[in-house]
């Protein structure tokens, strides 16, 4: 099926190409969400009419995207996690985890466009990519620490000890 993009597609190619995919792809998601269009003559001359508005518009959004970017990574997210002897994680962070304290700092960001390799199972730093736009990621330092407050970082109140006579006789 030849479809013209109407939008950058990851994967796929950018605004304006004319690309070949398979009938299923096409059909149930590309066309439904307007991203492209099918490809014929009256198509073409359609596209071409309306492509200065769709430019535009993907330049907004991608804009819109950078300027994301730059709050995000400056954000430092840190994330207590209930931990285990030797500081191992019970569970792990999720992409929905991070999504939260996302949000509890002022950034919303839909947690599928998280992008974690694997779930993070261990305290420290780690780097996570959140996809904002097709040509725009975005690299984000989560924190993990254990939620546990340590024996040491306790400070000790004095306990005051009465001095009555009636106590003492």
């Amino acid at each position: 099926m030849k479809l013209i993009l109407r939008a950058d597609v990851e994967n796929l190619g950018q605004l304006g190409d004319v690309v070949v995919v398979k009938p299923g792809y096409g059909r149930n998601y590309l066309l439904p969400q307007g991203l492209a269009m099918i490809a014929s003559p009256a198509n073409l001359k359609t596209f071409e009419l309306e492509r200065k508005k769709l430019q535009a518009r993907m330049d907004a959004q991608r804009a819109e995207a950078q300027s994301m970017q730059q709050r995000l990574e400056a954000l430092e997210v840190v994330i207590p996690m209930h931990v285990g002897d030797n500081d191992k994680l019970y569970g792990s962070v999720t992409t929905s985890i991070i999504g939260d304290a996302l949000a509890q700092l002022g950034a919303e960001v839909d947690r599928r466009r998280i992008l974690l390799d694997a779930p993070i199972r261990t305290l420290g730093d780690h780097q996570v990519r959140i996809r904002l736009h097709a040509n725009v990621i975005a690299m984000l330092t989560v924190t993990v620490v254990s939620d546990h407050v340590k024996e040491e970082e306790v400070e000790e109140v004095p306990t005051e000890t009465p001095d009555t006579p009636s106590e003492q006789a």
